[in-house]
């Protein structure tokens, strides 16, 4: 089942640190995985109520599965978009792209498998299930288990106080983070809203069609046509499947082929402007910035010097809208 979140944007640059994890880094408060959801930390770290770890995989397709201790909540957090598939006993959770910020659980004893067909980066955190309120003791597994939101505001925003502390962090401000997920985790009840996710067959169309087509003006009834639906029932199709509004996915499209272009060619900021859509540089920078939390030449010159840049969502006003997530079987609910 979905609820519409508050659009907001959140940058999570997470820094990955070095690769060689040779040794237990106990004092660390995001720990490393050795595989997914195997922390790389000493026999008493992984006993804290809350841990905290982040898994990378810079390959194009991976598959996974874990079960969760009987004792704990398994939250993950989306550092940058990807796709995902989740499943459990053969019953797809989440099947589509999981946009930067996006947050899933896993309940106690519960497996899960997951394959991802992008590189992936996710924060984990591992939550004792004392830190759950009391009423939430008998009825946990089924109320959280295969929880999913999409774009979470509040995950986005824990992510991106941690990279703030980065190693400073502490197990007490763990402790926090973990605390403060278990409350917004926990609300009574969250507004629903059920729809349809655009079918694969569908989206795939619109998709190519972006990709074929996004250096000119693509307007919300042309995809709707691509699509075969109204721009009602498309737009909100759309938005189920991917996490994204049709005008957001089209300039992230631009934007991605944009940093290619900057990386790989040495044409000038307004050359690539025109080549990825925009009529303007000045229009180019701002969606740029807006999304990359970079200027086009500021990206271009840490792109040069090899530091790494994580992917982000536009930066956006606070709507009073509800909030966008799946809970339950993705392919019968937005």
């Amino acid at each position: 089942m979905l609820t519409e979140l508050h659009e907001t944007h959140a940058r999570i640059d997470l820094p990955a640190g070095p690769r060689d994890h040779e040794g237990p880094h106990v004092a660390q408060a995001i720990a490393r995985e050795a595989k997914w959801r195997q922390i790389v930390c000493s026999g008493q770290a992984a006993l804290d109520d809350v841990t905290i770890s982040r898994w990378d995989d810079p390959r194009e397709a991976s598959w996974h599965a874990a079960t969760t201790p009987s004792d704990r909540y398994f939250v993950g957090i989306a550092l940058k978009t990807t796709r995902a598939i989740l499943t459990r006993e053969r019953r797809i959770i989440f099947d589509g792209t999981m946009p930067s910020g996006t947050l899933y659980v896993s309940a106690p004893s519960r497996q899960l498998s997951a394959q991802f067909q992008a590189p992936c980066a996710f924060l984990h955190v591992h939550i004792s299930a004392e830190h759950f309120p009391t009423r939430w003791a008998q009825g946990a597994a089924e109320g959280l288990d295969d929880l999913v939101l999409l774009r979470d505001p509040l995950a986005a925003g824990l992510a991106k106080a941690l990279a703030e502390q980065g190693d400073a962090a502490g197990h007490r401000f763990a402790h926090c983070i973990g605390q403060i997920l278990a409350m917004h985790l926990a609300r009574p009840e969250l507004p629903r809203a059920k729809v349809n996710a655009l079918p694969k067959w569908r989206l795939r169309r619109v998709e190519q069609h972006i990709a074929a087509h996004f250096e000119r003006s693509i307007s919300l009834s042309e995809l709707a046509n691509v699509a075969g639906l109204s721009r009602m029932h498309f737009a909100a199709q759309f938005r189920a499947a991917t996490g994204y509004r049709p005008r957001e996915y089209l300039l992230n499209h631009r934007i991605e082929h944009a940093k290619s272009l900057l990386t790989t060619t040495q044409r000038p900021l307004a050359e690539i402007a025109l080549a990825v859509g925009f009529s303007t540089q000045a229009h180019f920078s701002t969606v740029f910035k807006r999304i990359s939390g970079q200027t086009p030449a500021r990206w271009r010159a840490a792109a040069r010097n090899e530091r790494p840049e994580l992917e982000s969502l536009p930066r956006r006003r606070l709507s009073p809208d509800k909030d966008w997530a799946v809970n339950g079987p993705y392919a019968n609910a937005l």
